[in-house]
């Protein structure tokens, strides 16, 4: 059953006041993260690399033409 105040039961979410706590638990959330995304930037270099040569033709045949000086 529910407790009277409607809540339910929280399991796994503790509320703790104690700071260090706190913090331990935000460092050890901060480094799972770090270690993800690490993991996602490696997965991404091992992807297909661009073709940086039709990357650089089409740049340069939206430029505009190189007309001659008058002078």
């Amino acid at each position: 059953m529910n407790s009277p105040g409607g809540g339910g039961m929280n399991i796994g979410m503790v509320k703790t006041t104690d700071p260090a706590a706190r913090e331990a638990r935000l460092a050890a959330k901060l480094r799972e993260n770090l270690h993800r995304r690490k993991a996602q930037a490696r997965a991404l270099d091992g992807s297909p690399p661009h073709d940086h040569c039709a990357i650089a033709a089409k740049n340069e045949s939206d430029a505009l033409p190189n007309l001659p000086s008058e002078s």
